[in-house]
């Protein structure tokens, strides 16, 4: 199947499965425990329906937005995701070209193979850095100083991986960082030569925004949850969050928060946003899904913080659906990182252009000119 017959994220799915080896695939496509919450948080979108107006005179529809102090052309952005050039070679390079092009937000984790410095010299797009309290003294100032320097426009703090989830396919497969031949992984790695000699003849796996501040002898080595387990600050508290928005001074996000009263404190601690997210199901399984908490804070907060929904996107109904309910944005995941792993910048291009044709036809399916003509008269629930 070749890029331009993928039209939606299953099909991206399913030609990043061909392509890349099954530790590195079910990395992407896995969630933590039974993967309930994984499940969920896609299926919540199916609880409520989308209700039309005719005859609105609509025309071509305005797709732009503004959040973290940024516009944006279309109410979707790429999430943080670690490690990107696992799942391709050009990795968090490939990812922030592409973002730039279609106008959005990329956004990079602390573990991306890409350095800080490296990103701000690739793309002039708006780009959002995602940090962690981490136990090395001087490491979470140093990465909040670069990103100042280097011209970041907004700040992430994740707040809800301070110890790794029980990701058992990664157990089950045999997934390492960076990839080993092992017992578990040697038969898929020898059956995907393309993806082996991709990742052997291009840059070298690193974590450069970290790895100057690890001792080499350092879980670093040894794998990403191990590093979370062993570097991650689990102590970490609302004085850490208000530390760092003080220190970084711009547009500030709190990622992970799922929860009215924890929404309402991010308010009082100075924080711009808040992006409901359980990491993807990544962490706590049996949680909520960020679509079904989404109403629930908006009707306590809303207009007091920009609130962003991560997870469970695959679909531009899904982003009008969220942002019906009084979503500022929102943000995905796995849906590009498939596409990377399909085809590199290519493919992240190809799924946010059929994500922003989705939004448009959907946008004048529903009869709206713009996002700010989104409400919960859109909406019905079903009983």
């Amino acid at each position: 199947m070749s890029l331009k017959d993928n039209f939606n994220f299953e099909d991206f799915r399913k030609i990043a499965k061909k392509k890349l080896p099954a530790p590195i695939f079910h990395y992407i496509d896995g969630g933590s425990d039974d993967e309930v919450t994984l499940k969920r948080n896609t299926e919540s979108f199916s609880k409520c329906d989308l209700v039309p107006n005719i005859l609105a005179s609509v025309g071509e529809p305005d797709l732009t937005t503004k959040v973290l102090g940024s516009k944006i052309d279309m109410p979707l952005f790429l999430s943080p995701v670690a490690m990107q050039r696992l799942f391709h070679h050009d990795g968090d390079k490939a990812s922030a070209r592409a973002a730039e092009k279609f106008g959005t937000f990329y956004s990079m984790s602390t573990m991306a193979t890409s350095s800080i410095e490296e990103i701000a010299n690739t793309a002039s797009g708006p780009k959002m850095f995602q940090i962690y309290i981490h136990k090395t003294q001087g490491l979470t100032d140093n990465l909040i100083d670069r990103c100042k320097s280097s011209g970041f426009n907004a700040m992430c703090l994740t707040v809800d991986t301070i110890v790794a989830g029980n990701r058992e396919r990664d157990h089950k497969w045999g997934f390492t960082t960076p990839p080993k031949l092992t017992l578990k992984s040697l038969m898929s790695f020898a059956t995907h030569p393309m993806w082996t000699i991709n990742y052997l003849t291009h840059e070298k796996f690193q974590l450069p925004n970290v790895s100057s501040f690890v001792k080499k002898s350092s879980s670093i080595a040894k794998g990403v949850m191990e590093y979370i387990n062993e570097q991650y600050d689990p102590a970490m508290n609302w004085k850490d969050a208000e530390y760092c928005i003080k220190r970084w001074g711009k547009p500030f996000a709190l990622k992970g928060v799922m929860s009215v009263e924890d929404a309402k404190r991010a308010i009082d601690i100075g924080a711009s946003a808040i992006m409901l997210s359980n990491h993807g199901g990544r962490q706590l399984d049996g949680s909520r899904s960020p679509f079904d908490q989404l109403e629930k804070i908006v009707d306590s907060v809303g207009g007091k913080i920009e609130i962003i929904v991560d997870g469970g996107i695959r679909r531009g109904t899904h982003v009008l659906k969220a942002l019906s309910l009084g979503a500022t944005a929102c943000s995905f995941g796995k849906g590009f990182l498939f596409a990377l792993s399909a085809g590199g910048q290519k493919g992240v291009e190809m799924i946010l252009q059929r994500m922003k044709e989705e939004l448009r036809r959907d946008m004048i399916l529903l009869g709206k000119k713009n996002i700010a003509d989104l409400s919960k008269d859109n909406i019905a629930f079903r009983d």
